[in-house]
């Protein structure tokens, strides 16, 4: 038979099937979907940080530092404006309380002081939108929305910032570059830099980052003047980024997002090809007849196959097309899921290749699953016509060929291959796949340990539904392992996510709990502590902890400098003070140190010993370091580490490392000094102090700031229930994805449902004729799926609770406590899932008379 003949009566063939099989083939719709909207959004995202780089930062580069740029900066930039045109404008950022009169309600808030021209590139959006233009035309602030809510401020109204009264112009609508949560966590407050000696905040001990942006003219080339400066800029200590550096940095960022969302998409498409195959299966028992008059009037096996194979593919085609279409319309969701979490505003279309792999991968998804089970129609024989043996039967003896092997060959290598081309490096990609495999695995072994235990569980003295429930379990051609793969892998998904969240909001409150503190005071100067400390007592409040805070950088080690002419640095000392390596985070890091000589809570001594002695004269003070920067550091116990504090070089001993608790409120510090090692140095403090509720924390506050304008101060209790707001959010955006994955397990458990439909039938109407009752039949199926519904949850509430485990002990550092009554709940509903389906699936066995049964066989 040729080519179009052979098409032509695979279409006619399918007239009959058509149907049912884009109902299993719809199992590969979910996975699609999810990969062409992943992908589809992630490439939009790419695409925005590209055409948006430069108004993200404002600049084709930014030079950024901790200090005020020091006059070789200064004198560089005027000159290189004077010369080469280049634009510059500046931005000062650091955080201070508003104060509302009339209320006396004050708000930490982030102040952004910047000059005329401020972005160089992209545009800050008002309300009113002319307000911007006339920012610098008098004492004028523009601010975040929330910060005039929580104020009970208004548009036109005066706040006081320091010693400066400023008049509210316009809120902010959007800032290029800044995440749509920034105001909940900080609301921003810009003003003219020409205003900032006004507020007389930054004074010593403030805490402040100075950034200028630049804007090159076209005859200039970034590189051109990265080169040129980069080795004045580093002498003088400060940073240089640059917008294509950035990009790759945000890049780099939105591509380990889009590897996670697309393991799920991954994952779901994986299920659909479960489904596939299930489906395909009881595709195939259907045919059995068909395919043996076939081989009668001359066909062979391989005409067959190819028969099947083709409808196969137009369903799995028309399926993943589907599939592709509500990618595209999923993909119009996700800006809505987590846009507050991007810095941009990202232009959603349509992207024809993700489209178009969605589409392809999808396809060979659904095929090379679908042959797994048509490869056994080439061993049906012509004898089936006149010879009926069982479907089971006529199968298992088809479908052990060479060709059997090539398939399941070619299943492990697409799972190989698909992990890899989801994942960004060779090594993620294959620790993809072992998960994904992992996890089938052990649903796998969890499946085939209940068929045979169904075995040795079916007993005489069993009620007789259960009795008939369980031996259904093992019935040939029976699909307990595709039910509970597709079960257990949705409640592994949603369990895990929600134990991990569970567990991280648990350690949250734990840690808020044993901080008794539910108010901060910083930037308090020396000369201020006691006024701060009477203001507080005289109040009735309590205070918990006066921490000193002596900022400083590092020298040198060991003697030997670690801030040197990078181009005089030999790279080939390779002893063991060589600074080759120190001049990473933990070398250039401004630190904020502490001294005292008691550990907290939070803290750890992993090596050496804390502080036995005071400073004496002729010995040098001791120093514990947190172990991630002695890492980085490369220090050992007894190393000399040189500070350099305001000015003044103190050398310092290691002599213990520390871990540290950080995700706690109270003041943790990667250094601490002995007791009396630091007491003449110029510092500040930190005050933690217990009021007695929201009303008190915000009077207190007020009375604090109105006397000390340069203190600023955070209410613990605000701070939490931003957490809680952010952790919601982002929960929000990840059951989503989950209950999408969860999803596919219907579609799965119709296939494989289906795939014993004709075993069912019969059994039913045999059991109708030796006279069982519909309630009989009904709680036969019901305990069969209520058996593989638990079972499959159970072993995805199994699987669930090793992987929040892993994930709270090696990623989050923190206790693990097992949520088992909401995973119960879980396991409940999807029971109550599979024997939803089970029993609609199966209504036939009601109806069926013997008589039609009988003609059927």
């Amino acid at each position: 038979m040729s080519r179009a003949p052979l098409l032509a009566l695979a279409w006619r063939e399918s007239r009959t099937a058509r149907r049912r099989l884009l109902l299993y083939m719809s199992s590969i719709s979910f996975g699609v979907a999810a990969l062409v909207a992943i992908d589809s959004f992630s490439q939009n995202v790419t695409t925005s940080v590209h055409d948006q780089s430069r108004a993200l930062m404002g600049g084709d580069l930014a030079i950024t530092s901790r200090a005020k740029f020091p006059r070789s900066v200064d004198s560089l930039l005027a000159a290189r404006t004077g010369r080469d045109h280049i634009a510059v404008a500046r931005q000062t950022n650091f955080p201070s309380m508003v104060v509302y009169s009339p209320f006396l309600s004050t708000r930490l808030v982030e102040v952004r002081a910047v000059s005329p021209g401020y972005p160089l590139y992209g545009s800050i959006v008002t309300a009113p939108v002319a307000a911007w233009n006339h920012l610098h035309d008098g004492r004028n602030a523009v601010v975040d929305r929330g910060l005039l809510v929580t104020l009970g401020a208004s548009v036109g109204d005066s706040i006081s910032l320091g010693s400066a009264r400023l008049r509210v112009t316009a809120i902010l609508e959007s800032v290029p570059g800044d995440l749509g949560i920034t105001a909940t966590i900080g609301p921003r407050v810009y003003i003219s830099d020409r205003n900032l000696a006004a507020t007389g905040l930054l004074v010593f001990g403030s805490r402040a980052s100075y950034e200028a942006v630049v804007k090159l003219p076209p005859s200039i080339s970034t590189d051109r003047f990265t080169k040129d400066t980069e080795r004045a800029f580093r002498l003088a200590g400060v940073r240089m980024r640059t917008a294509g550096r950035n990009e790759q940095r945000m890049s780099e960022t939105i591509d380990q997002l889009s590897d996670f969302l697309a393991l799920v998409g991954l994952v779901a498409l994986l299920l659909g090809g479960i489904g596939v195959a299930s489906g395909v299966h009881a595709f195939v028992m259907r045919k059995i007849d068909t395919v043996a008059v076939l081989r009668c009037v001359g066909a062979t096996s391989w005409q067959v196959l190819v028969i099947y194979v083709s409808q196969a593919a137009v369903m799995g085609f028309v399926g993943a097309t589907i599939g592709a279409i509500a990618g595209v319309a999923a993909q119009l969701l996700l800006p809505e899921l987590i846009g507050e979490f991007l810095p941009l505003n990202v232009e959603v279309t349509v992207v024809p290749m993700a489209v178009g792999l969605g589409l392809l991968i999808g396809l060979w998804v659904a095929l090379v699953f679908a042959l797994r089970p048509l490869v056994a129609v080439r061993g049906i024989s012509p004898l089936q016509a006149l010879r009926r043996d069982t479907d089971a039967e006529v199968l298992k003896q088809a479908r052990f060929d060479s060709m059997h092997v090539v398939v399941n060959f070619a299943i492990v290598a697409s799972l190989l291959a698909l992990g890899l081309g989801r994942a960004q490096t060779v090594q993620r990609g294959l620790a993809y796949s072992t998960a994904i495999a992992l996890a089938i695995g052990v649903l796998w072994v969890v499946a085939a340990g209940l068929v045979v235990g169904a075995r040795r569980f079916a007993r005489p003295g069993l009620p007789f539904p259960v009795r008939q429930g369980v031996a259904a379990l093992y019935r040939p051609g029976n699909q307990t392992r595709a039910v509970i793969l597709a079960l257990g892998f949705g409640v592994f998904l949603i369990g895990t996510l929600y134990q991990v969240q569970r567990n991280l909001l648990r350690s949250l409150d734990a840690r808020l709990d044993q901080s008794r503190a539910n108010v901060v005071f910083f930037d308090v100067q020396e000369t201020m502590l006691a006024g701060v400390d009477t203001t507080i007592r005289a109040a009735g409040h309590q205070i918990i902890e006066t921490t000193p805070i002596v900022r400083m950088r590092i020298a040198a080690i060991n003697h030997r400098p670690l801030r040197r002419d990078p181009a005089r640095d030999s790279t080939s000392d390779s002893t063991r003070d060589s600074t080759a390596g120190r001049r990473g985070w933990a070398g250039s890091h401004e630190y904020n140190s502490t001294f005292r000589d008691t550990l907290t809570a939070a803290e750890r001594v992993t090596r050496g010993r804390w502080f036995t002695t005071t400073h004496a004269a002729g010995v040098l003070p001791e120093i514990s370091v947190e172990t991630s920067v002695a890492n980085q550091l490369r220090l050992r116990m007894g190393d000399t580490v040189t500070w350099d504090v305001q000015g003044v070089d103190v050398s310092t001993r290691v002599t213990s490392f520390r871990d540290v608790q950080w995700a706690n409120f109270q003041t943790n510090f990667f250094v601490v000094f002995s007791p009396d090692a630091l007491t003449k140095a110029p510092k500040q403090f930190v005050v933690l102090a217990d009021a007695h509720d929201p009303a008190s924390i915000a009077k207190l506050q007020g009375a604090i700031v109105s006397r000390y304008p340069t203190i600023s101060s955070i209410d613990l209790t605000l701070v939490r229930k931003t957490i809680m707001d952010v952790i919601a959010k982002v929960t929000t955006a990840v059951r989503f994805l989950a209950l999408l994955s969860l999803g596919l397990a219907i579609p799965v458990l119709f296939s494989a449902v289906s795939a014993t439909r004709r075993q069912r039938l019969r059994e039913g109407v045999l059991l109708k004729t030796l006279g069982a009752t519909r309630q009989q039949i009904g709680r036969i199926m019901v305990s069969e799926y209520a058996l593989l519904g638990g079972l499959g949850a159970a072993a995805g509430v199994g699987l669930s609770t090793f992987g929040a485990w892993a994930l709270m002990h090696f990623v989050f550092k923190s206790q693990f406590i097992p949520a088992l009554l909401p995973m119960l709940v879980v396991a409940a509903g999807m029971m109550a899932l599979s024997i939803s389906i089970g029993v609609l699936t199966g209504r036939e066995v009601f109806s069926e008379t013997p008589m039609a049964a009988l003609r059927e066989s």
